[in-house]
Parts: structure tokens; sequence; C-alpha cells
């Protein structure tokens, strides 16, 4: 069962909530603002990624839109006196879709802490990305990242490592495990994500599981 669901998916509305938190009856409306929300959470995820975003939420009302940004380093974001919020705005108004009276919305932007990033698995898996890409070898690196994370009081993870590894011939996949992640329980807190890292070979795909 841990091969086939994606362990976010299978706990939506159960142990997680919607990235993205609006309903429109509007089926036009509907069908833009995912098409806005994918985009905006996309060119964020690249722009920000200095300050280690792990994610982004999307909150929508008639008038108004909320970006709830989390970050390792939301002081980075922030910048002086509000400065890089103010940028932000300006840089997604291109791709915000209007309301139904075609009116402009309004943004407003939430920036959250990470506390504990060792037990977020998008920053885990961008921190294994970013020294795959580097040429580090890859086994000390997971050991590394999996030994962090479990003294940031994790019960298990689970690290995998799809591609041309260390730059051999033949693609292959390799698994490392450390505790416990039961991937079939659904009131179990499990963290998931994937991250490529385009290494000098071609890309290696980061999958990183976090029993919380």
């Amino acid at each position: 069962m841990g091969q086939k669901v994606h362990p976010k998916g299978l706990r939506l509305g159960i142990i997680y909530n919607w990235n993205s938190r609006w309903f429109f009856s509007n089926k036009k409306l509907y069908r833009e603002s995912l098409i806005s929300d994918v985009m905006i959470r996309d060119l964020l995820m690249k722009k920000l990624a200095y300050a280690s975003v792990t994610q982004i939420d999307i909150e929508r009302a008639i008038n108004k839109i909320t970006l709830i940004i989390y970050s390792v380093k939301p002081g980075m974001i922030i910048g002086r006196g509000g400065k890089g919020l103010e940028e932000i705005k300006k840089y997604i108004s291109p791709y915000l879709k209007k309301n139904d009276k075609n009116k402009e919305l309004k943004v407003d932007i939430k920036i959250e802490q990470v506390k504990k990033p060792y037990l977020n698995a998008y920053y885990v898996a961008q921190s294994i990305a970013e020294k795959l890409v580097r040429n580090f070898p890859h086994r000390s690196v997971v050991h590394n990242a999996m030994d962090k994370v479990m003294e940031a009081g994790a019960k298990g993870v689970k690290v995998q490592l799809g591609g041309r590894i260390a730059g051999a011939e033949i693609s292959r996949r390799e698994k490392y495990f450390q505790g416990t992640i039961p991937t079939s329980t659904i009131r179990e807190d499990i963290d998931f994500a994937s991250f490529p890292a385009l290494t000098k070979s071609g890309y290696v795909g980061v999958k990183v599981w976090i029993c919380r």
C-alpha cells in the first residue's frame, strides 16, 4: 500500500487540511482559480527557495486572497520594513484571476516560521538534493539527514533515491530506513515530499517520508 498511495492524499481531511481553501460554484471561475493557484505556488516556491519555503497555503474569499507561506527563514522573505512582502505582491499580481464582478483581488500575505525544519519532509528532501547536486557522497548525506530527523523527535524516517546515483551507468533505486514508518495507518502523522536533484549525469529523485 505504501508503494501506491500518496501519504498526504490518503490522510486529507483526516489529519491534513487542503493547501488551497476556497469554494466557487461558478465552474469557469473554479477552473481559473485552480490554475492560478498552481502557477502562484510554483513561482513562489522557485523565487523564495533561498528562504527554505516548505509550503504555501492559499485561501480565497470573494474579494480577497490570502497566502500563508511557511518558511525556515521568515526574516529573509519579509525584508526591512516589510519591503519583501510588497515585492511578492507585485510579482504575483499578473497571475491573479479577478473575481465574479471583474474586480481586483486584495492580497494578504502571512509568513509562518517552520520551528522544527528537520521534521518537515520537504526541507529534508531539498537539503539532500542540494548536497547531491554538489557531488557529496550520497550515503553519508542520507544518513546524516536521517540522524538529524531522528534527533528532532521523529518516530521514523524513510529516504528513497532513484536515478543514476553517483553517476552510475544504469539507474537504480536505493531505500534507507530508520525507526518506523507505518504507511497505511491513517491516524499516523506521516509527512511526505519529493524533490528532484539535477546532477551532472541526470536527475536523481529524492523522496522522504517522516513519521512525526
